[in-house]
């Protein structure tokens, strides 16, 4: 996923956070356009409330989704275009990946 520059405006807490973090293979064919089609699904999403990302160099990745309920959460994992590019990203562009998921109760 391209890295963005912009720190993501959420509303006041609580809300959650889902927090990707992954490792790319050589195999990065496709992959920033599977990110950018993500990110624009995401967007578009019941409770989706913004984002942000930065990949390193060493293929290192973070991108943290903020969403307003577990329920949003539990409804972008089900679209059918996202459970597509999990499986892609699963067996060809993740060396490793790690998802955590935490509720924000204060933000500053």
């Amino acid at each position: 996923m391209s890295a963005s520059a912009e720190i993501a405006q959420t509303p006041e807490p609580p809300y959650y956070a889902v927090i990707f973090t992954s490792t790319l293979t050589a195999d990065t064919d496709g992959y920033d356009a599977m990110a950018t089609r993500m990110v624009e699904l995401a967007r578009e999403q019941p409770g989706f409330l913004g984002m942000e990302s930065a990949r390193g160099s060493d293929g290192l990745g973070i991108t943290v989704s903020y969403w307003q309920d577990v329920e949003s959460i539990r409804a972008w994992k089900a679209v059918g275009e996202h459970r597509a590019a999990q499986a892609t990203g699963k067996s060809r562009w993740y060396e490793h990946f790690a998802v955590r998921i935490s509720k924000v109760e204060r933000a500053y």
